[in-house]
């Protein structure tokens, strides 16, 4: 079994930062992708961004230049480092990590809340 604990979110003002952070432990024998996906209300989820193991990325549109992905294979996290957050940047984040032999995995989510 795979969990993903997840942790760093909160309430910040407009322009604000906050780090996300994604641990996976468990029956692990290597994870490709890892990644953020992200659930406003009413909305479906949406992908943030993604990183492989070799550290390439792929970023949401409105997430570039704002957002920075970076990962620690040794220790099976990765993290997002979101800069000028703005109030559409509100939702619950999800992390996701596509196990091998495992199948993805999706931890239990944060919420993020921009708002003055």
């Amino acid at each position: 079994q795979v969990h993903l604990v997840e942790s760093g979110g909160g309430l910040v003002q407009p322009g604000g930062s906050l780090r996300l952070s994604c641990a996976a432990s468990g029956d692990i024998f290597s994870i490709s992708t890892m990644g953020w996906y992200r659930q406003a209300p009413g909305k479906q989820r949406e992908l943030v961004a993604a990183i492989t193991d070799g550290g390439r990325t792929n970023y949401k549109d409105s997430a570039k230049g704002r957002f920075t992905l970076s990962r620690n294979n040794a220790k099976n996290t990765v993290y997002l480092q979101m800069n000028s957050l703005k109030p559409e940047d509100t939702a619950v984040y999800y992390c996701n990590a596509d196990i091998k032999y495992r199948g993805l995995a999706w931890g239990q989510g944060t919420q993020v809340t921009v708002s003055s």
